[in-house]
């Protein structure tokens, strides 16, 4: 997260339009950007509002030099996939118009611990063009 969180401030600097999608169940990933502030969860949302109240401001905040901040959440640890919440999250995104905001480069702040196979969704289903693997055994590395 605070790797994410650093690349995506830096680019802002740069005046690039940058969206983070937070993918861990934590929902942490753009504390950093947001002053501190917790945020709502594209999971929370959807199991919270009916389908004709959604859009897409109440799960993409704006962030650090404008950037877009968005947690997708998961499930109670324990219980169901946090694979499967992202896929959610993802098509939820799409679905209230992600496509249609200018954006520059995405960042998705994935959780290293993957247990299952929708942690590869940013890859498996075209949401990324590129991506970087960035490891250590430290916490907080960078």
């Amino acid at each position: 997260s605070t790797i994410s969180a650093n690349l995506t401030a830096a680019l802002s600097d740069k005046g690039k339009k940058v969206l983070q999608i937070g993918c861990d169940p934590k929902h942490d990933s753009t504390r950093l950007l947001t002053e501190g502030s917790g945020q709502r969860t594209v999971l929370e949302y959807l199991r919270n509002t009916l389908a004709d109240e959604r859009k897409l401001e109440d799960v993409a905040e704006r962030g650090y030099k404008g950037c877009i901040c968005v947690e997708a959440g998961g499930p109670e640890p324990g219980i169901g996939c946090a694979g499967r919440g992202i896929i959610s999250a993802f098509e939820l995104l799409e679905e209230l118009g992600i496509d249609d905001v200018e954006i520059d480069i995405v960042t998705y702040d994935v959780l290293g611990d993957v247990v299952c196979g929708g942690f590869a969704v940013p890859l498996r289903n075209n949401y990324a063009d590129t991506v970087y693997i960035v490891t250590s055994g430290e916490f907080m590395s960078i």
